[in-house]
């Protein structure tokens, strides 16, 4: 099974629901895959939610996956009544800590992309993780309640920090 980590939209609720943006179109990750329009059809439901794509650390499940113009979205939820590793994980997604998705597949059909990385155009979705550190470099948490002022105030840090370093 083939992995895709990347920082990507996530919120939580403080009943477990998990919703976000598991892949974005048109751009490539860290890797440069790029994952077209159209390779998620046919997702089977409901799919699992790990953690860190660890097969034996099941948190929950995702009820929803659908594309649309922006990629891959997923809705489910965290078993927090059930589950005390889905607990502890929806603390860290609310805190800011866990704020990425990743992908888990089998590539059916890709072509390699001039410069590194392939063009997916048809996979089979295995999964779909939380994740400390994602792979796309542009997406990120943008609110998961307690955790919006700190994501702010940590990207407002790392642009002072970057103007001072250039």
């Amino acid at each position: 099974m083939e992995r895709a980590y990347f920082e990507t939209k996530i919120a939580a609720t403080d009943s477990g629901e998990i919703t976000g943006l598991a892949w974005p179109f048109g751009s490539p990750d860290r890797v440069g895959d790029i994952i077209e329009p159209g390779s998620f059809k046919g997702v089977s439901l409901p799919l699992p939610m790990l953690f860190g794509h660890d097969l034996n650390d099941p948190i929950g499940v995702w009820s929803t996956a659908s594309e649309d113009g922006a990629g891959l979205q997923v809705k489910g939820t965290l078993l927090i009544g059930d589950v005390a590793r889905a607990r502890e994980v929806h603390a860290l997604v609310k805190s800011g800590a866990v704020k990425g998705l990743s992908v888990g597949f089998v590539t059916k059909k890709a072509l390699a992309r001039k410069g590194g990385g392939r063009t997916i155009s048809a996979l089979e979705l295995i999964e779909v993780s939380l994740v400390t550190v994602g792979m796309h470099p542009g997406a990120r948490v943008t609110s998961a309640k307690s955790a919006i002022d700190a994501i702010a105030m940590a990207e407002m840090i790392n642009r002072a920090a970057a103007r001072m370093r250039a």
